[in-house]
């Protein structure tokens, strides 16, 4: 045992990075553990205490090193590190804080958030919150009572969801249960220069904007988020569907309708920002990332835009690679193509 320990407190005087995976040393005096191989100065031997694994020092009471993370796996670095956050924001209980989540990974809670939302693209909390309202359009659409499915979805009650949530799910929670039910939810088609056009609109807005060649793909699209949609009558969605029409066949400015649309923080941040992209014009998926204030969330404003249930009305056709090369698009790229050339013959005249 004294040898043991002797060969470790040489693995520490000499910064041994290959020791970094054999043990972890505590200082007493301090109440730190860290890794062998840490930068931090050298403290006196008799204060040091020796662990097989970050785990047990935590046990003893000893909190992680925020210099050297002896809690942090070395294959967590960066890539892992980041999924290892999202699995721990995933789960159904409570929102962890990022104190909590830096002592779990060790790094410090300023530290955490930065390198999250780079990676990420939103907070640790509004992605915790983003996985809770997933869940909760899980347990509605299998069929669970409204507040069996607040429970499981990980709010602490009733209020708690409509204090923060309340309005996310575009319908009140028992409407979205049964699918949306007739009244909630009208669409209406017309052949247009591109296709198909479908437009669906709640009574608040239009939540759901498509393009296809084929009328029933349309419709199978609407209904794998609101089931029970019907037709409108004529004249109910008139005014809407003319407006778009008028938007397909080279008219402008841009239709500005009312929305009745879902989204996380970081969406809602995106989308804005598309909606001042002048027509005849195009932005970078970078340059909007810059625009909203998250200079590496570049990818992360492609997904928003691939996320956008309205296409044409949030003109996402408008956001192309910084090479110049379109992209993708929802609605296909060939679509994305004429759309961005019928507006370069007509610039905006006002948006």
């Amino acid at each position: 045992m004294i040898d043991r320990a002797l060969a470790r407190w040489e693995a520490v005087q000499a910064r041994d990075t290959h020791a970094d995976t054999q043990f972890v040393y505590a200082v007493q005096t301090t109440g730190i553990f860290c890794k062998p191989s840490c930068p931090s100065r050298r403290p006196a031997r008799d204060h040091v205490v020796f662990y097989d694994d970050a785990a047990a020092a935590r046990a003893a009471g000893f909190r992680p090193c925020r210099r050297c993370h002896p809690d942090v796996p070395a294959p967590l670095v960066q890539g892992d590190l980041i999924a290892a956050i999202c699995r721990a924001l995933e789960g159904d209980g409570p929102i962890p804080s990022l104190g909590e989540l830096g002592d779990r990974f060790g790094l410090s809670p300023t530290h955490l958030q930065r390198t999250f939302a780079a990676a990420v693209g939103v907070s640790p909390r509004q992605y915790a919150a983003r996985c809770r309202r997933e869940r909760l359009r899980a347990e509605l659409r299998a069929g669970a009572e409204v507040t069996s499915a607040i429970y499981a979805a990980g709010y602490r009650s009733s209020s708690a969801f409509y204090m923060s949530d309340g309005s996310a799910l575009g319908l009140a929670p028992a409407i979205f249960r049964r699918g949306a039910p007739a009244a909630a939810v009208r669409y209406a088609r017309a052949p247009c220069a591109l296709g198909q056009l479908l437009v669906a609109a709640t009574e608040r807005g239009v939540c759901f904007v498509s393009l296809g060649d084929e009328p029933a793909a349309l419709l199978t699209r609407l209904r794998r988020e609101y089931p029970a949609a019907c037709a409108a009558a004529d004249g109910d969605l008139a005014e809407h569907l003319a407006a778009v029409l008028r938007y397909l066949e080279g008219a402008l400015p841009h239709p500005d309708l009312p929305l009745d649309v879902r989204a996380t923080a970081f969406q809602e941040q995106v989308w804005r920002a598309l909606r001042v992209i002048p027509p005849g014009t195009t932005a970078s998926y970078s340059a909007i990332a810059r625009a909203i204030g998250q200079p590496n969330a570049a990818r992360a404003v492609a997904q928003a835009c691939a996320a956008n249930p309205v296409p044409l009305i949030i003109p996402c056709h408008r956001v192309v690679r910084s090479d110049g090369d379109l992209g993708g698009y929802r609605l296909g790229v060939a679509r994305k193509a004429s759309l961005l050339a019928a507006e370069e013959c007509h610039p905006a005249d006002g948006d």
